[in-house]
């Protein structure tokens, strides 16, 4: 596979990113703001259709925001789901560019697909049991599991758990379904909502992060107590414009295991940390995508 040509597809909450890359190497990437579905997916539809007069890739793989059918047996395999996203929610994302490029697809969400490219190029590598979690419009948490994405009957969504609250925070929440999860406490949108103002603007020092780290320390013990990772990566565009959360957070799990681990001290800072793969993260986990595919079919 290091010389397979492949495309590659992120879809996110602002914008989606569109690539291909010689084995892992990036080549070319160019993004596209998320508006309404017909006017992205014909912007993709373009520029896939210009890179395959040049090439014809090997295969294709798509990391989209959530929730998305991903099991290839039911009708829904390659779907976006019932997502807040307007607009988006019954679109066709898989089966339109099979159909569209004549190639093998793989699919699955965002953060599945960054833990994947964490598991084979990043912080991750080495491991059994991974996560990633992705601090930005939303709150998405991904699983990779023995060098394979998490799957069941769906696929993880920590990010819409409920956590205990931290006292006197009274912030009903913003997320459309629950109201007060993690991602309706944290998210960007939630931020600028508890703040008056736009994230990038809120200052280092300003009171509403003790809650975004109480409610993040919440989300990476519930991490630790259900799946018991190895390498718990973060990264979005919060994470990443602050790194200090993650210090921050590493403390708030402490307090809220209240010492049950007796060496998670220790393990603390080599488990939890920046996504190696910085930005790249979930370019790269499109591209792993494909490369899952290609391996599939030999």
């Amino acid at each position: 596979m290091t010389g397979s040509h492949i495309f590659g597809l992120e879809l996110g909450g602002t914008k989606c990113v569109a690539l291909r890359a010689e084995g892992h190497h990036i080549v070319e990437t160019i993004a596209v703001p998320t508006a309404e579905p017909g006017a992205t997916l014909g912007v993709i539809d373009d520029l896939f259709g210009q890179w395959q007069r040049e090439r014809q890739p090997d295969a294709l793989g798509i990391a989209s925001f959530g929730p998305v059918g991903v099991d290839r047996n039911r009708p829904d395999w390659g779907f976006i789901l019932n997502t807040p996203k307007p607009g988006w929610a019954g679109t066709d994302i898989a089966g339109r560019y099979r159909r569209l490029l004549g190639v093998e697809v793989g699919f699955d969400t965002d953060v599945n697909a960054a833990a994947l490219a964490e598991t084979l190029w990043g912080g991750a590598v080495g491991t059994s049991c991974n996560a990633y979690i992705t601090l930005g419009t939303g709150i998405g948490v991904g699983c990779v599991v023995r060098g394979e994405p998490l799957h069941g009957w769906q696929h993880p969504e920590f990010g819409h758990l409920k956590a205990r609250r931290m006292p006197g925070d009274v912030f009903r929440g913003n997320c459309p379904f629950h109201g007060d999860c993690i991602e309706g406490l944290i998210s960007g949108p939630a931020i600028a909502r508890r703040s008056g103002m736009a994230g990038e603007q809120v200052e280092d020092k300003h009171p509403v992060w003790d809650g975004v780290v109480h409610d993040l320390g919440e989300l990476l013990a519930g991490l630790i107590l259900g799946l018991s990772p190895e390498r718990i990566s973060l990264g979005g565009s919060i994470a990443c414009a602050r790194p200090w959360l993650v210090e921050r957070a590493r403390g708030a799990v402490i307090a809220s295991l209240g010492g049950y681990f007796d060496n998670l001290s220790k393990d603390i800072n080599r488990m939890i940390g920046v996504t190696a793969l910085g930005d790249r993260a979930g370019p790269l986990g499109a591209i792993a995508l494909g490369m899952t595919r290609i391996a599939a079919g030999k």
